[in-house]
């Protein structure tokens, strides 16, 4: 299996806290573990439906509050602050106490700070604006704990179809939050209904969430011991397993790239990350078995994620190269682009799952979450707004926009490249 030398390699000089043993264990409980996954993945959905719900009724939103542009963009930049600010406090108590009840908490901030938005009054904005932060609570609660418990019920390939079918929420639910939200509130006409359906659901998976939900024990798949330890004691064993640190350095970076889009790149973006998340850990699992392939590959899973980036990246450039010639053929090239990306969605997880110990991985999921959103997109808007505008200059006819824009984008897909740096050096540094 993949991870035993990892785990050994990584934590060569820091003192263990568990005893790993990652291989399959006896899945007697496999039927009721998979209904745990279907319904930590019906959340997850429901997670992200409700953050592009706001996307889908922003036009009625900015006529009813009257919102600036400046206002509008505050939507999500509150959302992401409040997000990252609780993201490591969420993390800490979910490698210390019940992940259950974590959970329970977190969504009934997220269902009631839902449902209290649709409520707020027109001359209240600050008040909605401050609902949408308390949203973010909530989520952030729910993103870095659910996966640590599929982590801890599947070992080996069972946990990277379970983490691959848990982050098909991530395509499938935005674009079903685009749709949902801007569709029922046309069918309604009014915004208010558009946002409610999500917390509505919600409330329905709370209900199974409290009567379903067995938390397994922390190193379960494992049959691991675990420690408790300081926030410090975290901290420094996770900057000292360096599968960890680079395959979370460059994250970050990826997400400028999706800060500008349109509904035609939401659909691709849907469609394109179903592909990619299944073929991600389909061929990953095809290369550490040595299926069709001379040799086993034990870190197939940077690899594989490696390769997506290393085929993304001209994809991306010849796409903004294109656009203003073959809109078509742009739209054609960027969904290949976008599935190669999306190949290490689930990956991603599945390589944090296998080279942090139990009792550090909700740490671990938080750090990463923490540092995508910083340099993702809660400053990646600026930051390409800004080389655009220094591009532009005083012109502001609508071609010089564009070109503006369109060289302003280059910029983060050269800084890709250092994804495919750090996923082969992540791959190197196990077989030396």
């Amino acid at each position: 299996m993949m991870m035993e030398e990892e785990l050994t390699n990584d934590q060569e000089d820091t003192p263990s806290t568990t005893t790993p043993l990652l291989h399959s264990t006896n899945d007697g409980g496999l039927p009721r573990k998979m209904i745990v996954v279907v319904i930590l993945l019906a959340v997850n959905l429901l997670n992200y439906m409700d953050r592009f719900t706001i996307a889908g009724v922003l036009g009625r939103l900015e006529d009813y509050f009257h919102m600036s542009d400046k206002q509008a963009g505050m939507l999500q930049t509150v959302f992401v602050v409040f997000y990252m600010a609780f993201a490591p406090i969420c993390g800490y108590f979910g490698d210390r106490y019940n992940r259950k009840l974590i959970i329970i908490v977190g969504m009934a901030i997220w269902i009631t700070a839902v449902a209290m938005s649709t409520l707020v009054g027109r001359d209240h904005f600050n008040i909605f604006l401050l609902l949408r932060g308390i949203v973010g609570i909530g989520e952030a609660t729910y993103a870095t704990v659910a996966p640590t418990i599929i982590g801890d019920m599947f070992s080996g390939s069972m946990r990277s179809t379970a983490l691959m079918v848990f982050y098909f929420a991530i395509p499938v639910g935005s674009g079903l939050g685009f749709i949902g939200g801007s569709a029922i509130s046309l069918w309604s006409g009014s915004w208010q209904w558009g946002v409610r359906f999500t917390p509505f659901l919600g409330f329905l998976f709370f209900i199974c969430i409290i009567f379903i939900l067995e938390e397994p024990r922390r190193g379960e798949a494992e049959h691991a011991e675990v420690e408790q330890s300081t926030i410090l004691e975290d901290l420094k064993y996770l900057m000292s397993v360096k599968t960890y640190v680079f395959n979370d350095s460059w994250l970050h970076f990826r997400r400028i790239l999706f800060a500008h889009i349109s509904v035609i790149f939401g659909v691709i973006t849907c469609c394109a990350g179903i592909v990619g998340i299944v073929m991600g850990t389909t061929l990953s699992q095809t290369l550490k078995e040595g299926k069709w392939c001379l040799l086993v590959l034990p870190t197939a899973d940077p690899f594989v994620c490696a390769g997506g980036s290393l085929l993304a990246t001209p994809l991306f450039f010849i796409t903004l190269l294109v656009a203003s010639h073959s809109l078509d053929l742009a739209w054609a090239l960027m969904f290949v682009a976008v599935t190669c990306m999306c190949l290490n969605w689930a990956l991603n997880m599945d390589i944090l799952m296998r080279v942090i110990v139990p009792n550090r991985r909700a740490s671990a999921t938080a750090i990463q979450t923490l540092m995508g959103h910083l340099f993702g997109d809660a400053s990646s808007p600026y930051i390409v707004g800004f080389i655009s505008d220094a591009i532009r200059g005083d012109q502001s006819s609508s071609t010089a926009k564009y070109f503006s824009l369109q060289t302003a984008m280059f910029v983060p897909n050269i800084i890709l490249v250092l994804s495919i740096a750090c996923y082969l050096w992540s791959t190197l540094i196990h077989c030396l």
